[in-house]
């Protein structure tokens, strides 16, 4: 049997990250690529109805166990791209046992250094793969794919019974794409649980409400020379307009259930400008206040400079799954049973962000996201303990246990 370690350092060598800007699913080729890799490998393992479709979305499924048909079917899901926040091309991980102080990462004079992660500390003893500092590691979310493919040969090698189990990869979770083209329905599953990220043990239910806000400001350019009483500045109204937000609801100033304004993107002219907020809170009613905060601010704004000055767009992206996870406690109980069977303590912290998870709830799909043993994403301090990699595979196995002692059933009312 393949080890979860060497899973992860083949999957991390394709080249997977999505990029938004190119109008096709998948958004890049590298995930086809991936896609394919995985199907080939779960043929192999002795998986059944193993597909790719022309999204490159990948599905599979180990049949139940006979006489444990009757099982509610569990998804087990990862998505196959990376952030494009940092190269992810021709990656050289390092793979240091850890005993603490700072790690160099490669030649690169960047470092992964405890005065900055504390958290390391924690992990003194662990076998860290890093980055060599010039790209992202691919942890996000190559871990929780080579977790599942380890713990689905297990199942099959070692005949562990199990319920139907269904193995789901998704393209383009990293720009919110991830479930545009997964059909749920053939994909079976009656409960599911993704792998995305965070420490192992975590298991996560809680995630923003999420949308972006799109505002353009049109002004009125004259030669400044003569623009006395005349010129409308759009990129100094775009300044006036950022001001009146509140100061401590950005990402840099919050933290746990607190929501807020990101600033993105800008862009501008005298004649012209545009800003993309994110808008994020796991507080439905807090939610809907940030949206109209905008608009409030857009009318503000345009009675003082004429009206049509300034616009507001909304477009809301993704909605905090707890609404549907409560409706399922028991998927709860059995993620955090098998975290505690794995010798880890449970840990239920909110998603400041969101997963494909949250999207397959409210398509029908209730599904937590589990920690993979993954830390610092999205950049070159990115990093993964193999230790923990492991105890998240025996999470898997134990959530399989689970559903054979006590399969969850919806709670209605």
């Amino acid at each position: 049997m393949r080890t979860v370690l060497d899973r992860f350092l083949d999957y991390i060598g394709f080249d997977t990250q999505s990029n938004d800007s190119t109008g096709t699913h998948p958004s890049t080729p590298g995930q086809f690529e991936l896609a394919r890799h995985l199907a080939e490998e779960l043929e192999a393992i002795g998986a059944e109805k193993v597909r790719v479709s022309e999204h490159a979305c990948v599905t599979a499924c180990l049949p139940a166990t006979p006489g444990l048909e009757q099982i509610p079917p569990l998804g087990l899901i990862a998505h196959l791209d990376t952030s494009d926040a940092a190269s992810g091309r021709e990656i050289h991980p390092q793979i240091v046992k850890y005993t603490g102080g700072t790690i160099p990462l490669g030649k690169s004079g960047k470092t992964l250094d405890p005065a900055r992660f504390p958290f390391l500390n924690r992990l003194t003893g662990h076998t860290l793969i890093t980055t060599d500092g010039t790209t992202l590691l691919g942890a996000d979310d190559k871990a929780g794919i080579a977790e599942i493919m380890t713990a689905a040969e297990q199942i099959l090698t070692r005949n562990l019974p199990h319920g139907t189990l269904c193995i789901g990869f998704t393209p383009d979770e990293e720009i919110g794409e991830g479930t545009l083209c997964f059909d749920v329905a053939a994909f079976g599953a009656a409960y599911a649980y993704t792998l995305d990220g965070g420490a192992a043990g975590e298991i996560e239910y809680r995630n923003f409400n999420a949308a972006e806000a799109e505002v353009k400001i049109r002004g009125v350019n004259v030669h400044p020379g003569s623009a006395k009483g005349i010129m409308v500045n759009a990129q100094k109204v775009a300044f006036a307009f950022d001001a009146m937000l509140p100061a401590a609801e950005t990402p840099e100033a919050t933290d746990g259930l607190e929501g807020f304004y990101h600033l993105a993107r800008t862009s501008g002219t005298v004649g012209e400008a545009q800003l993309t907020y994110l808008l994020r809170d796991h507080d439905a009613e807090k939610f809907a206040a940030r949206k109209e905060k905008l608009r409030e601010i857009a009318a503000q704004l345009n009675r003082q400079y004429g009206e049509g000055t300034v616009t507001v767009t909304c477009r809301d992206q993704y909605r905090n799954m707890e609404e549907v996870i409560a409706r399922h406690p028991q998927l709860l109980e059995i993620a955090r049973r098998a975290v505690r069977e794995a010798g880890l303590v449970p840990s239920e912290p909110p998603i400041r962000g969101g997963t494909d998870g949250a999207l397959l709830s409210f398509r029908g799909l209730p599904c937590p996201n589990l920690g993979t043993g993954g830390y610092n994403f999205h950049g070159e301090s990115e990093f993964a303990s193999l230790e923990e990699m492991e105890r998240s595979v025996e999470v898997i196995l134990g959530i399989v246990r689970g559903f054979l002692r006590e399969p969850p059933r919806p709670m209605h009312g």
